[in-house]
């Protein structure tokens, strides 16, 4: 299985291809700039000691079976225009984004409207049929992701898809201190997508790296 992280450059992108790499997936990352991409990828592979390669977005898409959006909201659309040419049926995009808006001083900490109801719904939209869309990573810290030790977090997992579903939360339960739940359908993304504008906030406040932990459920709940 080889996994390509579109926007694999930036800190939640890289943060997953280094955990992903440890655990002995094949990662390609992808980016813009051909050669931006191939020297993170060195870096993580000099990290890992694993063998991670790098190209331009829509060739990263190509080779995939796995293509985990981590880009800001604002180059999301744009970017599943230029990748739709490179997706094809049986594949499986992940949606990590978050449709953050800057506050004054630059900060995002609330969340804009879309008008499909999430951003992952709006991925729906936009590639083409045959493409299953899941939403998760949206509150997985990227600093946590890119030091040493377990993330102690939960990943949130919404789809309509529920084969391409339980494979994410398999693959989340890679990065060690990761749990992941089914969250339901993708319209449920837009609940998990609201939630980051919140830990955003403690972060500030607190200079954190907040997570999210869900109680009260049989250990089952978190292996299915």
């Amino acid at each position: 299985m080889t996994i390509a992280i579109i926007g694999g450059t930036g800190p939640e992108g890289s943060g997953l291809a280094l955990r992903w790499a440890q655990a002995g997936e094949a990662i390609v990352i992808g980016s813009r700039d051909p050669q931006r991409a191939s020297i993170t990828a060195a870096e993580i592979q000099s990290q890992t000691g694993r063998r991670i390669s790098g190209a331009e977005n829509r060739t990263a898409c190509e080779s995939a079976d796995i293509v985990v959006l981590t880009v800001p909201f604002e180059a999301h659309a744009e970017m599943l225009k230029h990748l739709k040419p490179a997706l094809r049926s049986r594949q499986i995009v992940v949606d990590t984004t978050v449709p953050l808006a800057a506050s004054v001083g630059g900060r995002p900490t609330r969340t804009l409207g879309v008008w499909q109801g999430s951003v992952a719904q709006q991925t729906a939209e936009l590639v083409p049929e045959g493409v299953a869309v899941v939403a998760a990573f949206h509150n997985t810290s990227a600093s946590l992701l890119k030091q040493d030790g377990p993330v102690e977090c939960d990943v949130i997992v919404c789809s309509d898809d529920e084969q391409a579903a339980h494979r994410i939360r398999e693959l989340a339960r890679k990065i060690p201190g990761v749990r992941a739940l089914d969250g339901g359908k993708l319209e449920n993304a837009r609940i998990v997508e609201q939630i980051t504008a919140l830990l955003i906030g403690f972060n500030i406040r607190h200079k954190g790296h907040s997570g999210l932990r869900i109680t009260g459920l049989p250990p089952e709940a978190y292996d299915i």
